[in-house]
């Protein structure tokens, strides 16, 4: 592929579903520019429609320029094959900068690609720590971070993280949560769809559910243990579970569904309906970190089943909270202090994609 004149390369590269939705946001601020040349590397760690291929649609982005196909397998074999099929996209490309999302394994196979040969490398979401050393994650966003030439961070408490770490000032730009620009944009088309009414879900008067952390769905006994804490929510209210794959995978395990009582389980939901499901919903439990900053967003209260989070200040100053994985924790936390609470972050405004653009493209600064 031949540079244009003129133009400013961008290739983003994402690969699962919470990716999409922080490209989004990056995409439609980039949309705008007549001097930038985007173009979108998809790996594939998430390849069903369901997981990627619908959110495309639902989130008004082009699809992706480049599919990988990379496909599930273990952390080692993923990060590789990731690797090794972007090496010639990069050289071909030659961008100008290298955006990476988010903390999956496509983002630090990406970061670390593009950095061995000389390529300038962005962060998007940059910062974020649970201090928890067993999460895959936990390993990639520090990779990541070290390794990028630029990091958006999307909140101040990020800031502090990097720079404690050594990571100089001038790397870093506040710019704010892009999560949030995409909620925003499009928040009125998922109120529009009415997804909990065709449900048969009465507006504020039941609980959302997304499990899929190993450390919650891949232990039978954890796994078994939340089963009975969700069929004890379903006694007093409906409970819907929209359950990733590999989820479902281990709740169909024998001596494990039964115990769902009357939890309603569904497939994977596209963006706009989950996005509506989570605005109508009394409480989300989860252990997403992107529910937790849309629950912080739109004030619903939410119930993180996780020792630690990566985003701490859904907790300090939004409407999250932190819960054990029993029954007696999870349903005292249902019942008591659990309420809609409203409250604007700094910099969580809908502006966080053109921030990064200023940066990329004008070399403006946000500290």
């Amino acid at each position: 592929m031949t540079a244009v004149t003129g133009l400013t390369r961008v290739l983003s590269v994402v690969g699962a579903r919470p990716n999409f939705v922080k490209l989004a946001a990056v995409a439609h601020a980039l949309r705008r520019r007549a001097d930038v040349d985007h173009i979108v590397v998809h790996t594939g760690q998430h390849y069903d429609s369901a997981m990627s291929g619908s959110f495309f649609g639902d989130l008004d982005i082009a699809p992706p320029t480049t599919n990988l196909e990379v496909g599930s397998d273990t952390h080692a074999k993923q990060t590789a094959a990731a690797m090794q099929r972007l090496e010639p996209v990069l050289e071909r490309v030659a961008p100008d900068w290298v955006l990476v999302y988010g903390d999956v394994n496509s983002t630090v196979a990406a970061a670390l690609v593009a950095v061995k040969l000389g390529l300038k490398v962005a962060h998007v979401e940059a910062g974020l720590r649970s201090r928890d050393r067993t999460m895959p994650e936990e390993h990639n966003r520090v990779v990541t971070d070290h390794l990028a030439d630029l990091l958006f961070a999307p909140s101040r408490d990020a800031i502090i993280t990097l720079r404690a770490e050594g990571i100089a000032a001038d790397r870093i730009a506040f710019v704010g949560n892009v999560m949030i620009d995409t909620l925003i944009r499009l928040r009125p088309a998922a109120r529009a769809l009415g997804t909990a009414r065709r449900l048969g879900l009465d507006e504020g008067g039941y609980v959302l559910v997304t499990l899929h952390r190993p450390g919650n769905v891949d232990d039978p006994d954890v796994l078994r243990a939340l089963c009975e804490a969700l069929a004890g929510l379903a006694r007093t209210r409906p409970v819907v579970f929209p359950a990733h794959p590999r989820t479902r995978a281990r709740l169909e395990a024998p001596g494990l569904a039964h115990r769902l009582g009357g939890v309603r389980l569904l497939d994977p939901v596209p963006y706009l309906e989950m996005l509506d499901l989570t605005e109508s919903a009394a409480l989300v439990l989860t252990d997403s970190g992107g529910v937790q900053e849309e629950t912080t967003f739109l004030g619903i209260p939410c119930l993180t089943v996780r020792p630690n989070t990566e985003r701490p200040v859904t907790v300090t100053e939004g409407s999250n909270q932190l819960v054990n994985a029993t029954p007696e924790a999870i349903l005292a936390a249902a019942s008591n202090g659990v309420r809609r609470h409203v409250t604007q972050i700094e910099r969580w405004d809908g502006r966080a994609g053109e921030r990064i653009v200023a940066v990329l493209c004008d070399g403006a600064r946000f500290a």
